[in-house]
């Protein structure tokens, strides 16, 4: 199972867990998987640029279900 979640991380990196000092302060996309899954933390910084085109990939492709639900 994966958790996907974003969130602003404050400067002094207080979150309901131990922010490590690699990750950036400001908003950030944290993903959460489960231990069986786990192959090694990896961090990846975004570009806004990449967060902004992931995320009109995401709504091309669930275009037609947004669509249905704002009816």
């Amino acid at each position: 199972m994966t958790i996907t979640q974003t969130v602003e991380i404050p400067a002094d990196r207080r979150l309901l867990i131990e922010v490590p000092r690699e990750i950036p302060t400001g908003k950030v996309i944290l993903i959460f998987r489960s231990a069986a899954e786990d192959e090694g933390t990896v961090y990846t910084t975004l570009s806004k640029e990449n967060a902004v085109s992931m995320t009109a990939e995401v709504i091309d492709k669930y275009r037609p279900a947004l669509e249905e639900l704002a009816k």
